[in-house]
């Protein structure tokens, strides 16, 4: 049968060979293609990125879903965001990615669609009860290849930004999909555009295609230094999350891009809303505000965050983790390519270097993204047990998506991820000693119920 641990809050995602494999991936197929057939529906796009592993998984997922009887188109090996803009172009009504995003090598998954919308938390459980039931809808579906709406996401990606002036940037594609899109498009836009690791390869032999962690982005920074260029900018292995250095090499954290790109949007929209998610800055909140706009703190989770910004009728909205959203002049999902140049747009607004476009906020010292190993089995309770604790303690607690801790002089996170057996944490304040005082505190809650 398939393992349902596979079956995560926002995607399936696991190790090919251990976790996964051809028979659970045509499982898979077969599942979701009853899903949509159930709902009267039954054409979706299919696409996959450059891992190893991935056009023998996608052969059984489309093996699975021709048998319900859907209408297959196969994208070959795209971006994700290149599927999602396939959707709307093709009109489908849903869509299969075969990707494990910026996971190790040996893993693979597959992120599922029903129109523009994630299939995630119990949608995507309904998929998996499908398969668990084995009542599958049977059928003789078609099956073609569509590779030109490549061409069309990148025409309509460069109909769409407007620069003022050349830009000098580097791209490290990470060896993902992203190479395949980004370079190409700001070439046309007019930029002066180093390549790194754009070349496809599923190994990953340069570096973990996750482009906000300092030490994969290190190539990047010494190359953007040693060039003298304006800014460098990193995608995740499927390209749906973004990394950007300064002129100084220095890598922006993924709420001070959105910060960036707030302030532009705000310059046109006064008064909208920003949805932003809790691991973010107290500055990005406080900035927002500042420059006319009105933050939403939500919860992790670039489905979550979709769905909040259809519920809410908002159109832009961001994570720390990289994900950026934009329904403003665009589509509305996590696009890091679309991103990435309308980041470079506001560069070229001004001949001011990127490291100076937040010098006037006030200094706050924080952490990245940090994670304490804890089973999968047991995080959501680990986090309830420090959640209880410190309210009972009489401590500011939002406990929209773990429990934030707030401070008059900073604040502290922690919450259970919902893709890999970790507790992510992070903390802030105004000197470095306070952070520290109150990531003792969270942490020595964690350890006491680990």
């Amino acid at each position: 049968m398939i393992k349902p641990e596979v079956f995560r809050q926002y995607d399936i995602r696991g190790i090919v060979g251990e976790e996964i494999d051809e028979e659970s991936f045509y499982l898979i197929g077969k599942g979701f293609g009853t899903y949509l057939r159930e709902k009267g529906l039954s054409s979706l796009v299919l696409g996959g990125d450059a891992r190893l592993t991935t056009p023998v998984l996608k052969e059984a997922f489309t093996r699975g879903a021709l048998e319900t009887g859907c209408t297959v188109i196969d994208l070959g090996m795209v971006a994700t965001p290149v599927l999602y803009f396939s959707i709307w172009k093709l009109k489908t009504d849903g869509g299969a990615m075969i990707t494990a995003s910026h996971n190790p090598p040996h893993y693979n998954g597959c992120k599922l669609n029903l129109g523009l919308d994630s299939v995630y938390a119990d949608e995507l459980q309904e998929v998996l009860h499908i398969i668990q039931k084995g009542k599958f809808a049977s059928g003789t579906g078609t099956y073609t290849k569509n590779t030109s709406v490549n061409d069309d996401y990148k025409d309509y990606i460069v109909s769409g930004i407007k620069l003022e002036r050349p830009v000098k940037v580097v791209i490290d594609a990470g060896n993902g999909v992203g190479g395949l899109y980004l370079p190409e498009i700001l070439e046309r836009l007019g930029c002066q555009v180093i390549k790194m690791y754009c070349e496809p390869d599923g190994s990953f032999p340069n570096h973990h295609p996750d482009p906000t962690i300092e030490k994969n982005m290190q190539d990047l920074s010494k190359n953007v230094v040693s060039e003298g260029y304006e800014l460098g900018i990193g995608l995740d292995g499927d390209a749906d999350r973004i990394g950007v250095v300064d002129e100084k090499g220095k890598l922006l954290f993924g709420d001070q891009i959105l910060n960036i790109l707030a302030r532009d949007y705000l310059k046109s929209n006064p008064g909208k809303s920003i949805i932003v998610d809790v691991k973010c800055s107290k500055n990005l909140y406080d900035d927002i505000i500042k420059y006319g706009g009105v933050p939403i703190m939500y919860k992790t989770g670039h489905a979550n965050i979709k769905m909040k910004m259809k519920e809410l009728g908002v159109e832009f909205a961001g994570e720390m983790s990289g994900h950026i959203f934009l329904a403003d002049r665009y589509l509305g999902y996590d696009d890091a390519i679309y991103v990435s140049c309308r980041f470079i747009e506001v560069v070229s607004k001004t001949e001011k270097p990127v490291s100076t476009f937040l010098a006037d906020q006030p200094k706050m010292y924080n952490t990245p993204e940090l994670h304490i190993d804890c089973p999968d089995d047991r995080k959501f309770e680990v986090v309830a047990k420090v959640c209880d604790e410190l309210k009972a303690e009489g401590y500011d607690v939002l406990d929209i998506d773990g429990a934030r801790v707030n401070f008059p002089d900073g604040w502290g996170l922690v919450r259970a991820s919902n893709t890999t057996p970790v507790l992510v944490t992070r903390f802030e304040a105004v000197t470095e000693e306070r952070m520290k005082e109150i990531q003792q505190l969270i942490e020595s809650k964690i350890y006491k119920y680990l």
